[in-house]
């Protein structure tokens, strides 16, 4: 995903390497948008995004996966998603999520 918008100096990008750190990451730096895979050590991200929801209600977090079933898109959004991207990721469709998710604020 930082390959697909490395170029946009407006960006700052963190990433977590499992559920628990994608918690203390959003606690500690409040991003406007997260990206979340559902498949991630310690704590999916389904879990995550519940627990994330929980400590701030206006939390926007898209949740991906590289198996887009039904199943998973109703999961995130039941756990609160504000949107859903599946693997593998193209530069066009992240940069449509940044849009659709940051309008007024990132264009």
């Amino acid at each position: 995903m930082r390959d697909l918008v490395q170029e946009r100096e407006d960006l700052e990008i963190l990433e977590a390497q499992d559920g628990l750190q994608a918690i203390d990451l959003y606690r500690e730096h409040r991003p406007d948008l997260v990206f979340m895979d559902i498949v991630m050590p310690r704590k999916n991200g389904l879990e995550a995004l519940s627990e994330i929801r929980r400590f701030d209600p206006a939390a926007r977090v898209v949740i991906a996966s590289s198996t887009g079933t039904r199943k998973n898109l109703k999961a995130a959004i039941d756990a609160g998603a504000c949107d859903f991207i599946q693997k593998p990721f193209e530069r066009d469709d992240v940069l449509e999520i940044l849009r659709r998710n940051l309008e007024g604020e990132w264009d």
